[in-house]
């Protein structure tokens, strides 16, 4: 019987778990979740899988587990551009129009593996967070269903190298970059506040403005 490991800990990702979870439950195919880094170091020391997927994963895997396993990584974009930290947040304020999900095998280096899946999707000006997440969402779980119903049907899937020569690579954002500061209203165009803002909704820490007693002025929407 086939054996795959399902890591999670963000809600959009956890829906992409719960949907396999019912789509294969009549299929020949144990389905494990892990949302802690602590169980899946526990799992993957008692358990072989065919294939672990990091769904919406921010922990480092050790390159040991890499080389011997079979993992799989969702990243939010169209690799190899915007490998690295945050990049549903970068292309937002680059404001990107194309983006997409890639499902690549994991290796040594940092977002560089071999392509099994990616498809875009177009972004909207209007399209806030939810939005984003929701098409992120759909689509990474047609394609962690395809790569799933390959293999229990015994088909070959070709792996695609990546492009290092078109790659692109941003770092992690910092809750300090989610300030709007006084500057950036001459600075910046209206849309540019807007990607700001809409790239920073919630979950994560929303943009803020610094008043003079240091108290922060949240932002959580804005229109154009």
């Amino acid at each position: 019987m086939k054996k795959i490991l399902l890591c999670s800990y963000r809600d959009w990702s956890n829906n992409i778990c719960t949907y396999l979870e019912t789509d294969f439950a009549d299929e020949d195919l144990i389905i494990i979740r892990c949302n802690t880094q602590k169980k899946f170091l526990k799992l993957i020391k008692t358990n072989f899988f065919d294939y672990i997927f990091f769904l919406g994963w921010s922990d480092i895997i050790q390159k040991d587990i890499v080389d011997n396993n079979f993992c799989i990584c969702l990243h939010p974009s169209l690799l190899p551009k915007y490998r690295g930290g945050s990049p549903l947040q970068h292309q937002i304020i680059n404001d990107e129009k194309e983006i997409g999900v890639t499902l690549f095998r994991m290796d040594q280096f940092l977002d560089r593996g071999e392509i099994l899946y990616q498809q875009p999707f177009y972004v909207e000006d209007a399209d806030n967070l939810r939005d984003i997440y929701h098409n992120i969402t759909q689509i990474g779980y047609d394609g962690v269903r395809w790569i799933v119903d390959c293999m229990l049907k015994d088909i070959k899937i070709d792996l695609k190298l990546q492009d290092d020569d078109s790659s692109t690579y941003f770092k992690r954002r910092t809750p300090e970059m989610s300030e709007i500061k006084q500057k950036d209203f001459g600075n910046l165009t209206a849309k540019d506040i807007h990607n700001k803002v809409r790239c920073l909704q919630d979950p994560y820490p929303n943009a803020y403005i610094l008043c003079k007693d240091n108290t922060k002025l949240y932002i959580t929407n804005t229109k154009i």
